[in-house]
């Protein structure tokens, strides 16, 4: 059922496109601006694309773009649907495994996120080094799809390190403020308690957020190369005197859109 509903889908972007990425990239919350760096060829909105579905969140648009920058040719995911939505994990990872199947080598997932390490600030970057699964379900599970990966995909490198040390030395030549650590997934759409936010501290846990493991699961799956970043738009429930609000996450991640679309557009042409 699967398989014939990416055939479809991908049979579908062909009509209207002939471009083969080399690169899939997912914007996260806020993040969307980095199209506006792109060699556009086509738009395709979710809700034409059979067996998408649209995202409901603010800060994703829900936009297939395929297009170039500095002649690498990439198809880009603007916005995601969540578990959280009431989808389930094979939905949330269907615009992923699309990009896989028309193409794609490396996968590059962004996404906003809470900081569990009281140093960081809002504003700052994080290069996801690994990442906890919290959200109590897994994206792989069910019956095996073998043309599309193992049954048991080895997990020991999720986050392809080559990717990793490129993305941070681009980040330090530009003198951008990032970390490197763990991503806890879990299924929101609560934030936090402080409570839990010190479990994740506890567990080895530097930023938690609401998505990208799965897509990092079913990425992996396929033997794409898989690198991911966090943009810290506030600090995790109890490490601040505010209340947390999703506004905040879209207008910081809005403040620093231009220093991660600049590091962006770098990093696409040096991989």
């Amino acid at each position: 059922m699967v398989q014939q509903k990416l055939k479809e889908t991908v049979e579908f972007i062909r009509t209207r496109s002939q471009l083969k990425p080399r690169m899939g990239i997912v914007l996260g919350s806020g993040l969307g601006a980095f199209v506006e760096r792109v060699e556009v060829e086509t738009t395709i909105p979710y809700d034409e694309i059979p067996n998408f579905n649209s995202p409901t969140v603010e800060g994703h648009q829900g936009r297939l773009i395929l297009g170039k920058v500095g002649g690498i040719e990439l198809a880009i995911l603007q916005g995601r649907i969540h578990y959280y939505e009431g989808h389930s994990m094979a939905d949330v990872v269907f615009p992923v495994r699309t990009l896989a199947l028309l193409g794609t080598e490396i996968i590059m997932l962004t996404n906003s996120a809470g900081g569990l390490d009281p140093n960081m600030k809002p504003g700052d970057f994080m290069i996801l080094e690994d990442h906890i699964n919290l959200m109590g379900d897994n994206p792989l599970k069910g019956p095996n799809i073998k043309n599309l990966g193992p049954r048991f995909p080895d997990m020991t490198e999720a986050y392809e390190k080559s990717l990793s040390e490129k993305m941070s030395q681009i980040l330090s030549q530009n003198n951008v403020r990032y970390w490197k650590g763990t991503y806890c997934g879990v299924s929101g759409p609560t934030y936090e308690t402080p409570a839990e936010v010190r479990f994740l501290q506890t567990i080895g846990g530097k930023a938690v957020g609401m998505s990208t493991v799965p897509e990092a699961i079913a990425a992996n799956h396929m033997g794409q190369r898989v690198c991911a970043m966090s943009c810290i738009t506030n600090m995790a429930a109890g490490l601040s005197a505010s209340k947390l609000t999703h506004d905040e996450v879209t207008e910081k991640a809005k403040e620093v859109e231009a220093r991660f679309c600049d590091f962006l557009e770098e990093f696409v042409q040096q991989v």
